[in-house]
């Protein structure tokens, strides 16, 4: 963990404190070296026996680590069903603990703001009613939503428009999005106090380089730079970033491709499912079309849901869109992945700006007319 004389240039110059919308002092950043680690040290540190922590059945396996070092009991519900997460809050909160049927001491609920394996978007509205209802801990990993969701860029409150106050404990990573090292926790200062005395990295894992003050001399930015200047221009790029996700994801669904996610998601996974056509389609891209793609398997995915997941930003340009588009249209049909007898997320065909004869909800298009019809797929 990092000293707070660093953690204060961190909140300075990177702007975590304005991204995650917490402005007043009784709320702290804590900042670690290291992203992965920080979910399977921190758990441990706010958890113990008599703690509740439901879990998403699809969260990180850092998450899934770190509850079960805790000591807590563990349950997870069904993938973003809040239905099957409130029948669980109701039965743990009315039978209490095994045995004892006492209360329970607290009880969290843990979520990601983006599934990275999924593509899909967390029903934060949702969790903040039954949170209403339920009165429990609500802690949000936002490793792959932070800086990639929302107008501003800021996470996945910033996209449903909630106010992330109602958030107790945010995990974020700068590794992705910020394109640096380390994570950080934004909570309450009495929590962050507590993860600073009880977190084991913390406490038995050697100090940060950054806490070193010659350091932070290095990492000050000045405000005429040309690095402030680039992140000042971002800021309105990311209006892009949906249109990409949704051409994207639309495009491949019309195409004939399995496509996991929500549309406004910017991690798109495309199902192959062989395991063996996996690295086949990896090779391909590369060398025919010069795209480099990361494909997941085993033990990251079910044995059989092996599939290539792809990473739209704000960057991207809707050429760079159609080629990913053409070349996987062309290897996809040489390996025989088009599995898919839906329709894809269109729901107004009259939008069309060159229209198919004889439309139907199975019928899929041919490349051409996907390129044709982008903006068709993005707002229908």
């Amino acid at each position: 963990m990092v000293t707070d004389r660093v953690e204060e240039t961190l909140i300075d110059e990177s702007g975590l404190r304005r991204a995650e919308a917490r402005e007043d002092a009784s709320r702290r950043p804590c900042s670690s070296a290291k992203a992965l680690p920080l979910n399977s040290t921190t758990f441990p540190a706010i958890a113990a026996k008599g703690t509740l922590i439901i879990s998403d059945e699809f969260n990180h396996s850092s998450i899934r680590f770190g509850s079960r070092l805790s000591g807590g009991m563990v349950r997870q519900y069904k993938h973003n069903d809040m239905n099957h997460l409130a029948k669980l809050l109701r039965e743990s909160i009315s039978q209490g603990q095994p045995r004892t049927h006492r209360p329970w001491k607290k009880i969290i609920v843990v979520v990601e703001g983006i599934y990275s394996m999924e593509g899909t978007i967390v029903n934060l509205p949702a969790l903040y009613a039954l949170k209403a209802i339920y009165k429990f801990y609500l802690y949000v990993d936002e490793a792959h939503s932070i800086g990639a969701l929302g107008p501003r860029g800021r996470g996945v409150c910033d996209y449903f428009g909630l106010d992330p106050e109602e958030i107790d404990i945010m995990m974020g990573t700068l590794t992705k999005s910020f394109g640096a090292s380390g994570g950080y926790i934004a909570g309450k200062a009495s929590i962050i106090r507590a993860l600073r005395a009880k977190n084991h990295s913390s406490v038995y894992g050697p100090p940060s380089r950054l806490a070193n003050p010659h350091h932070r001399r290095l990492i000050r930015i000045p405000p005429r730079s040309s690095l402030v200047r680039s992140s000042r221009r971002a800021k309105n790029a990311f209006v892009d970033s949906p249109f990409n996700a949704r051409y994207l994801s639309s495009g491949l669904r019309k195409l004939g491709f399995i496509v996991y996610g929500d549309r406004d998601s910017p991690i798109i996974p495309l199902l192959i499912f062989h395991p063996g056509k996996m690295l086949q389609f990896s090779r391909m891209m590369l060398e025919r079309y010069a795209i480099v793609v990361v494909v997941v398997a085993y033990p990251a995915t079910p044995l059989v849901s092996s599939r290539v997941r792809f990473c739209v930003s704000a960057s991207h340009t809707k050429e760079d869109i159609d080629k990913i588009l053409i070349a996987t249209d062309q290897i996809g049909e040489l390996l025989g992945l088009k599995m898919s007898k839906r329709n894809g997320f269109l729901s107004n065909p009259s939008a069309l700006t060159h229209p198919i004869v004889n439309l139907d909800g199975n019928q899929r298009w041919d490349i051409q007319t996907v390129l044709d019809n982008s903006l068709a797929l993005v707002l229908y």
